[in-house]
Order: structure tokens, then C-alpha cells, then sequence
């Protein structure tokens, strides 16, 4: 039979084996607290993996250069950081532009959480506290009483008291101011609120994480079939935020930390907090911890949707890139290999030959068909028109917008020159019809020169051409003579 003493003692050392513990447990804890709360910030959740090993590295050359290097623990900074993850404090993640990040994970969150209320203002036995306590106890007797005319009673109560407050308003115009001292003790105690959510978030986005593994594990095992796999999965995406406690607890909280006008309403509460002239006494990382807070909840947020994507993405992929069948196939195949191995290698000697694998294995096919389909069509198909070669089908804007119509062009030059051994291009040019003066016909009356042999001269032509939609468009080229003839004509 276990003591009291035995239990409580095993308790402890369960207690301690949790990674949150471990992490202020351990001989170089100061080191580590102080290392992840300058790499991950409230704006740098997630930071890639380089880039922790760089500041990691930076900090400890730091420390040692400040006689620090006795307390710290050899190795790189990148095994350090691999440590970190091994013990669960660091969680590796690949986001979607591939690129490998560090977050912290729920424990590590906390470790910090505890390392920075041990170290800072100690959260005191106000007004405050005892009010969001009594506040507390008293939703929770409310919700869990089913009397109806006991509630009716104390909403009456409330109604009451609110409809004073109200009447003595209107009748004084004064609002009680409350002392700073007193609005000092409310802002701690939000403070200390605030604190425990992003573990709260971490650990929520964890046991998200935990049923993608438990998901993913049981599609690779194979020991059911996949469609009772996916099955089930489905029934949990479908009510993931009541798969797991902390989820259940998350879906509370979203019903009222998801309302944009909420969050919005937070924001405006708390810049009226800013503005108050306590504000001024509170020290400025407790001012900027209140600035922060409504980006906190909407990291938190954003932290269990993305796990909540990376799953489904996960398992997708998992469904879509691996056959349970064909990798049991290959793990055979590969298992058959070794086995030949180990059977081959210890009476093989160095250098003997292997024998090649001549020919494939024949694939066992249990049934072919014997029977070919008929590959003939249902009906012949329709017969082709016939075609004219002598008929002009070709359309008038799309030859207007062709190559050159080189036989036009030689016959305009024909008949421009037909009194003259030779004529000038660009004048030939300006006097062929609007049709033979667009700038591909250019091109070809050049060409068509070249052909009978084209005199060029050192001064410069201008012609405008002319394009079928009637737009305009200035050429200069080298001023140049042809034949109107070619010599072997």
C-alpha cells in the first residue's frame, strides 16, 4: 500500500518530468529563460531556424565576453537549440513559402510566464483580485443553478442596482472618481490575466497538432482501413474544439474573443487606460504590455487556425501521396533485399562478380481479357466537303494585313519605269496605290531591287506607309535606285 508520503512523492516526480519543469529545473535555466525571451517575442512568435542560431550564437559571444562564460554550457548554438526541441521546449515547423521556423512550445511558454511573475512585480492581495474572484464565483453559482425564480431574483437585484446608479447619475452629474492607487492594483491584476493566455493558445494549438500524429499514424500503420481512418478524422475536424479539454475551453473563449466589435471595443477600453493620468505611474513595460494585449489574442487566434490548416494539409497530403498497399509493397521489397544481403555478404569474397538480374520478374496478373473490344466506330463519319483550288477563299483583312504582294509590286515597277533603265525607290514607293504602300510592302519592294540589282547613294529617303486600318507611319532608309527589269529577262 502507497503512503501519503510515497504518493505525494511520486506525484512530485511526475510533476517534474513535464517539460515546463524540467525547463526551470535544469542547471543552466537561467540561461535558457533569458535566451528564448530575447529570440521570441510578442511580434517574433515564429522565427527561422538560421536566423535563432545567429542571435543564440550573438548572445552567448556576449556573455562570455562579459565574464559570463564559466556558467555556460559548451556547444554550438546550433546544438543548443536542437537540445531545446529534443526536450520540447522548441517546436520546428515549415511554413508554407518552405521555410523552416522555430516557435516555443506550451511548456516553454509557461517556463517564461513563471520565470517573468518570480522576477517581476509580485501579483498582491488587492481589491481587484478579490472582486474578479467574488465576480468569478458568482457566474459560476449563476450558471450552475438551475432555480429559475433564484435567478430571476438576483437579475432583479442587478436591475435594481443598476437603475440606482443610473438615477443618482442623472441627479448628481458627478462619476466617483477611483483612486490611482486602486486603478494601479486593476491593471496588475489584468496583467497577470493576460499573461497566461499565449500558453493557454500554445497549448491548444498542440493538442491539435497531437490528433494530426495520432491521425497520421494511424493512416501509415495500416491496422484499419483508410476510409475508417478519414471517417473518423472527419468526425474530429468536424468538432475539433471538442476533441481535447483544452479545445473545449479555446471554443468558449472564441465565442467571445472572435467578435471583431469586440475586439474592437477592447482596443478603445484600453486606450481610454493609456490615456488616464495612472497610466503615467506604471512602468513602461507593463504600459506596453497593455498596448499589446488585443494583438496577443489575435496572434493566439491565428496560432490554433494555422494549426488547424497545417493538419487538414497534412493529413491531405498523407491521403493523397501515400498508398498504405504500395508502401507495405515497397517496405517488403526493401525488407527481401537486406535479407538477401545478409544471406550473401558473409561467403562472398572481395571482388567476386555479381550476376546481373537479367530479365524483369513476369507481373502475376490473375485474369486477362480475352476478348478485344470492337475498335470499329458506331458509324462511318461524315464525308469532306469538297474543295476548290481555283476559288479565292482567303479572307480580304487578313490578306490586307499579310506579307508583302510582291507580284503587284514587281508590275507596279514594271509600269512606273517601263520609259526608264532605272527608278527611284522612294519615288516608286509614293506612287504605287494606298493597297502597295503599307510598311511590309516596303520590305518587299526592297527585296524585289535587290533581286535586279539596287544602287544605293550615301543621302536618305522618306516615305510614309500606309496600314490597313489607315494609320500613318514615317520610314528613312538609304536613297536608292533598281532596274525596272531584271538583266536575264
Amino acid at each position: 500500500m502507497i503512503t501519503r508520503a510515497e504518493g505525494a512523492y511520486l506525484g512530485a516526480v511526475r510533476a517534474f518530468q513535464n517539460p515546463m519543469l524540467d525547463l526551470l529545473h535544469k542547471r543552466h535555466a537561467p540561461l535558457v529563460v533569458s535566451l528564448l525571451s530575447l529570440v521570441f517575442t510578442v511580434e517574433r512568435p515564429a522565427v527561422p531556424v538560421a536566423d535563432a542560431h545567429t542571435e543564440v550564437a550573438d548572445a552567448l559571444d556576449q556573455l562570455r565576453a562579459a565574464g559570463h562564460g564559466d556558467g555556460l554550457p559548451t556547444g554550438s548554438a546550433r546544438d543548443l537549440c536542437r537540445q531545446w526541441a529534443d526536450a520540447g521546449w522548441l517546436v520546428r515547423q515549415v511554413l508554407d513559402d518552405d521555410v523552416e521556423v522555430y516557435r516555443l512550445s506550451a511548456h516553454a511558454v509557461g517556463a517564461l510566464e513563471v520565470a517573468g511573475r518570480a522576477g517581476g512585480v509580485r501579483a498582491r492581495v488587492s481589491q481587484s483580485r478579490v472582486r474578479t474572484l467574488l465576480e468569478a464565483v458568482e457566474r459560476l453559482a449563476l450558471d450552475a443553478d438551475p432555480d429559475v425564480m433564484m435567478r430571476i431574483a438576483r437579475l432583479d437585484t442587478e436591475v435594481k442596482r443598476l437603475q440606482a446608479e443610473i438615477a443618482r447619475l442623472e441627479r448628481t452629474g458627478e462619476v466617483d472618481e477611483v483612486d490611482d492607487e486602486e486603478l494601479l492594483e486593476e491593471a496588475e491584476n489584468v496583467l497577470h490575466l493576460v499573461r497566461e493566455l499565449p500558453a493557454d493558445f500554445a497549448r491548444v494549438a498542440e493538442s491539435i497538432k497531437a490528433m494530426q500524429r495520432d491521425v497520421v499514424t494511424a493512416l501509415r500503420q495500416d491496422q484499419r482501413p483508410t476510409g475508417d481512418v478519414l471517417r473518423e478524422y472527419l468526425q474530429r475536424g468536424e468538432q475539433v474544439m471538442d476533441a481535447t479539454p483544452e479545445g473545449r475551453a479555446f471554443a468558449g473563449a472564441l465565442r467571445l474573443l472572435g467578435d471583431p466589435q469586440r475586439l474592437d471595443e477592447l482596443s478603445a477600453q484600453l486606450d481610454t487606460v493609456l490615456r488616464h493620468r495612472f497610466a503615467t505611474r506604471l512602468p513602461s513595460p507593463q504600459r506596453a504590455e497593455l498596448r499589446e494585449i488585443v494583438r496577443r489574442i489575435e496572434q493566439g487566434l491565428d496560432q490554433v487556425f494555422a494549426a488547424q490548416r497545417e493538419a487538414s494539409y497534412v493529413i491531405t497530403a498523407q491521403v493523397r501521396n501515400h498508398d498504405p498497399l504500395r508502401d507495405r509493397q515497397v517496405d517488403d521489397l526493401l525488407r527481401d533485399v537486406m535479407t538477401g544481403m545478409a544471406a550473401w555478404l558473409p561467403d562472398s569474397r572481395r571482388g567476386q562478380a555479381v550476376t546481373p538480374l537479367r530479365r524483369l520478374p513476369v507481373a502475376d496478373v490473375e485474369h486477362l481479357r480475352q476478348t478485344p473490344g470492337d475498335l470499329r466506330p458506331a458509324q462511318a463519319p461524315d464525308a469532306l466537303a469538297d474543295w476548290d483550288d481555283g476559288a479565292d477563299v482567303a479572307d480580304t483583312d487578313a490578306r490586307a494585313w499579310g506579307g508583302p504582294h510582291y507580284a503587284d509590286l514587281d508590275a507596279h515597277l514594271r509600269t512606273f519605269g517601263e520609259d526608264a533603265p532605272e527608278v527611284d525607290l522612294a519615288a516608286a514607293f509614293r506612287a504605287a496605290p494606298a493597297e502597295l504602300r503599307r510598311p511590309v510592302d516596303l520590305l518587299g519592294l526592297l527585296e524585289l531591287a535587290h533581286q535586279r540589282g539596287m544602287t544605293e547613294s550615301d543621302e536618305l529617303a522618306f516615305v510614309d506607309a500606309v496600314r490597313p486600318d489607315g494609320t500613318r507611319r514615317r520610314f528613312a532608309f538609304g536613297a536608292a535606285t533598281t532596274r525596272t527589269r531584271d538583266e536575264d529577262r
